[in-house]
């Protein structure tokens, strides 16, 4: 109970009820240099210590002639919900955590809309994950976890035979999608109840929809999904702007990658792309 008093805000309501009101605002910079220190910490570990990457088998030679220059990863869709969906979460964390670290300006207008743009874009996100692409492509399947472990055995130095080449999204991304839904999740549920307790001339306002002891604990979860956010974002970026990385960066923005790339890390097998036949002499290099 200690660290938990120690985390929260609490207040008194009119009837002598302890309630909680928010969280400490100390986990911003606990939120901020843990995302800090992984990123110095990764980076270290990549640049002094990780080995080369080895994959099992190698992609049929004669696939290279039936791929296209280009394979598609991203379809225009899906980057312009990526692109809108980033522009209102930094919005929400700037508009947020910017007035609790000095800087002073009139945010909750634009905290708000920007909730209401990141909801409207998950939403139609789920909608079009489900019907129009492939939706458990993202979630981890039991071939993640076998080459998981495989990983796991010769970061120890115990005998095991190399992982098998990637799906569309490696585990790792499965696993900070889950890290960003939970979060995420929890900031836009949270964040569309505490509309009610402002003016926005969209939904009535009701500060009485819930009790204090519920309206406090609502705010707590807003706030720890909040600074989650942070790290998670943060990582993200951090990722994104890796030169390993670069190539998956920039087909979220052109959507395609190379063959060649493809080719070097993912399955054909796990992700099967289109096929058509053309010449050999028209291979590209990014």
């Amino acid at each position: 109970m200690g660290v938990i008093r120690n985390v929260v805000q609490w207040a008194t309501d009119p009837w002598g009820q302890t309630v909680p009101i928010h969280i400490a605002w100390f986990l911003i910079w606990v939120a901020a240099i843990a995302g800090l220190s992984f990123l110095v910490i990764h980076a270290i570990w990549i640049r002094y210590f990780a080995r080369r990457e080895e994959f099992a088998g190698k992609a049929p030679l004669e696939l290279e002639g039936q791929l296209p220059p280009r394979v598609l990863r991203h379809t225009l869709v899906a980057r312009l919900f990526h692109w809108i969906m980033a522009a209102s979460m930094f919005t929400l964390l700037f508009t947020a955590f910017l007035p609790k670290a000095g800087v002073q300006f009139d945010w909750v207008t634009y905290h708000w809309i920007a909730g209401l743009v990141l909801t409207a874009s998950v939403s139609f996100h789920v909608i079009h994950a489900s019907f129009w692409l492939d939706f458990w492509a993202i979630w981890p399947d039991k071939a993640d976890l076998q080459d998981a472990w495989k990983r796991v055995r010769r970061f120890f130095g115990q005998p095991a035979p190399p992982p098998r080449r990637f799906a569309k999204y490696p585990l790792e991304n499965k696993l900070y999608h889950g890290a960003i839904i939970a979060t995420g999740l929890s900031a836009i549920l949270t964040g569309v109840f505490m509309l009610f307790r402002i003016r926005t001339g969209i939904l009535p306002r009701n500060p009485y929809l819930f009790s204090d002891m519920t309206w406090g604990l609502m705010y707590v979860l807003h706030g720890l999904a909040g600074v989650g956010l942070i790290a998670l974002v943060m990582m993200h970026v951090y990722f994104a702007i890796r030169p390993e990385k670069l190539a998956i960066t920039k087909s979220m923005i052109v959507g395609s990658m190379n063959r060649e790339f493809y080719l070097e890390h993912y399955d054909p097998e796990r992700w099967p792309v289109e096929r058509v036949n053309i010449p050999m002499s028209s291979h590209s290099n990014d």
